[in-house]
């Protein structure tokens, strides 16, 4: 169950983006999990191709980073969605969004590229339309819908807005350190916001 449980809420899948070549994507990856500056010019002359051939394949540097961090995003998201596959209602979705929380919280890569260029990391992060911002909205929006579905969870929010509410809550808090010069509290996110958003529904026994 806890498969199809990851199919319902990331559809597209865990792998790969089909609209990048393969090896410029590895590529790209490494680059970005080593802490280094994702850089075109390095990039093309990595896999041996011509910068333009480059852009014209994948867009250009931000748009190649949007695919990487939700690419990564999709799996530690179907990795708290198996492991919560034991629980439902409230007490899962807190479970995955704590999970999620955590994970990118110690992520290494992450950290690294808020600290070296963090314009360009919160706009990909939690801008409104970044494929991490939307698709982790989407994904909790399914994930919602799914325990609505059977019997677990109930809310007064419609599942759009109260998804909304939750991610951008939990962005907040998760990227305060650059957001607001605080430093990263993701256990009260968890403990007090999230949790007083869910509660506005009631687990169904």
């Amino acid at each position: 169950m806890s498969q199809d449980d990851v199919c319902t809420i990331l559809p597209q899948g865990i792998q790969p983006p089909a609209t990048v070549p393969g090896e410029i994507f590895a590529a790209a990856v490494d680059t970005f999990v080593a802490g280094q500056r994702l850089d075109m010019r390095s990039l093309a002359g990595r896999i041996g191709v011509a910068r333009a051939t480059l852009y014209r394949r994948v867009g250009n540097r931000e748009q190649l980073l949007d695919q990487v961090l939700w690419w990564r995003a999709r799996r530690l998201l179907a990795d708290q969605v198996r492991a919560s596959a034991d629980l439902a209602g409230t007490d899962r979705l807190t479970a995955v969004i704590a999970g999620v929380l955590a994970a990118i919280g110690a992520d290494r890569p992450v950290r690294m590229f808020l600290e070296s260029d963090p314009e360009t990391a919160l706009r990909l992060l939690t801008g409104p339309r970044s494929l991490v911002h939307e698709g982790m909205a989407k994904a909790l929006e399914n994930l919602i819908d799914l325990e609505r579905g059977r019997g677990a969870f109930d809310a007064s929010l419609d599942t759009r807005t109260l998804a909304f509410a939750i991610v951008r809550v939990s962005e907040g808090f998760l990227y305060s350190d650059v957001i607001a010069d605080r430093v990263p509290d993701i256990g009260l996110v968890n403990r007090t916001p999230v949790r007083s958003v869910l509660d506005k529904g009631r687990v169904m026994q």
